[in-house]
């Protein structure tokens, strides 16, 4: 799930040539190429699987409890020029995973992006679109949901994979969703990466976690302490990058529209409960990227915002009617109704158990009507914004005066689900 405003929440390369699955081959949109055989085990792989940069597979388990290879660091793919280097995309049809994949191909490393045979918001794309979509990457039609299945698709690719990259997220928070993809999809990547030679694991996680009070932010940190138990327990060969963002452009967009045509500018309390340093998805997108080679963020928990100061909601509108030409007009709401209708919701669910999931989206709306997208300061329980990185050059100001010009058009909230 994408950091999400709480009025959104309750609303010069060449291309290499495309690739998909289909029926169980590895398929170019003008001809087929060479398929290869599966393993007769996943612990002793055909002799006959070709592969570009492992003379053999390395099996390991279908847990995270691996051996640790015997090769030393100075032979790892970092070594090798970016063509050379295969990285492995979840969540690549997701509002982040397209500017990464993109972001990627323009560094010149050769991308596989794992996607559904319909995805985008409520499955609304079919292949061809999604191969438009990831021009420049090979693409591999699968389900990270399922692990026999994605390492199978994987495996049928006929490559090693040295780097996984993760943009999984759930599509909108959910209790059930946030555990489906947030932590057992995201694992499903790690473990097919990790068996078809992976070292380097690459996770989009979120900077709230560090105040979990919601299922979507308990499921990915479930996932971030077993990748680094992975790397700083069992496998000191492997290693990783979490990087966790602040708020993104898109979730503070949702309010152009309604005050273009005239009506207030939302927001609760005062409009200074909250604030955050939000990033745009090219540089978020670039951020990532540099994870996949330098060794200065190798094993290490990576908060990373917007430059520029940190931003209250108050802010926000301001730089939006200032856009406009307009005085401001603002509507404050006491957050103390979003209180009430959560408890309501929460008595309700202790009676009607379905009604959970809906609890639980109140709760992130007020989550995120409440608490800042900032680090959050161990020692004084406060958010800093001087603690906060800031990456990048594009401004919140930069995002508005587009959206205002051009609309919102491929910037759809939720269902983010690869």
């Amino acid at each position: 799930m994408s950091l999400s405003s709480p009025f959104n929440v309750f609303a010069s390369h060449t291309p290499k040539p495309k690739t998909f699955l289909r029926d169980s081959k590895l398929v170019s949109r003008s001809q087929k190429v060479n398929s290869f055989p599966l393993a007769s085990t996943l612990q002793e792989p055909s002799k006959n699987l070709r592969l570009t940069r492992r003379a053999r597979l390395k099996p390991v388990s279908s847990s995270l409890e691996t051996t640790a290879p015997t090769s030393s660091p100075s032979s790892t793919f970092r070594n090798k020029s970016p063509s050379e280097i295969n990285i492995l995309v979840v969540g690549s049809t997701g509002y982040i995973g397209r500017f990464v994949v993109k972001e990627l191909v323009k560094r010149g490393f050769n991308v596989i992006a794992v996607a559904r045979e319909k995805s985008g918001v409520r499955g609304k794309n079919d292949k061809e679109e999604t191969l438009k979509q990831l021009q420049g990457a090979s693409v591999c039609f699968s389900d990270v949901t399922d692990l026999a299945s994605l390492e199978q698709s994987v495996e049928k690719l006929g490559l090693g994979i040295d780097v996984v990259v993760s943009c999984l997220a759930s599509r909108n928070g959910g209790i059930k969703d946030s555990w489906k993809i947030d932590y057992e999809a995201t694992k499903n990547s790690l473990l097919a990466g990790k068996k078809f030679g992976a070292e380097h694991f690459v996770l989009l996680s979120a900077i709230c976690v560090q105040k979990p009070l919601l299922e979507f932010q308990r499921a990915k940190l479930k996932f971030e302490a077993e990748l680094m138990s992975l790397s700083e327990e069992k496998d000191s060969t492997f290693t990783y990058s979490i990087v966790r963002p602040t708020a993104f452009f898109k979730s503070l967009g949702g309010q152009v529209d309604i005050v273009k045509d005239g009506k207030p500018y939302v927001m609760f309390g005062d409009g200074k409960l909250c604030a955050c340093k939000p990033i745009s998805e090219e540089d978020l997108a670039s951020f990532i990227a540099d994870c996949v080679l330098e060794e200065d963020k190798m094993n290490k928990v990576l908060p990373i915002g917007g430059p520029g100061k940190a931003l209250t909601p108050l802010e926000q509108g301001e730089i939006l009617f200032r856009i406009l030409g307009r005085e401001p007009k603002f509507l404050k709401v006491p957050i103390e109704i979003m209180d009430f209708v959560i408890g309501v919701l929460d008595g309700v669910a202790k009676v009607f158990p379905g009604v959970a999931e809906a609890a639980e989206f109140g709760k992130i709306g007020r989550y995120y009507a409440a608490e800042s997208m900032l680090i959050l300061d161990p020692e004084t329980g406060e958010y800093s914004e001087e603690k906060t990185p800031s990456y990048g050059k594009d401004t919140l100001e930069d995002f508005f005066e587009k959206v205002v010009r051009e609309g919102m058009a491929g910037q759809e909230l939720g269902e983010q689900f690869f």
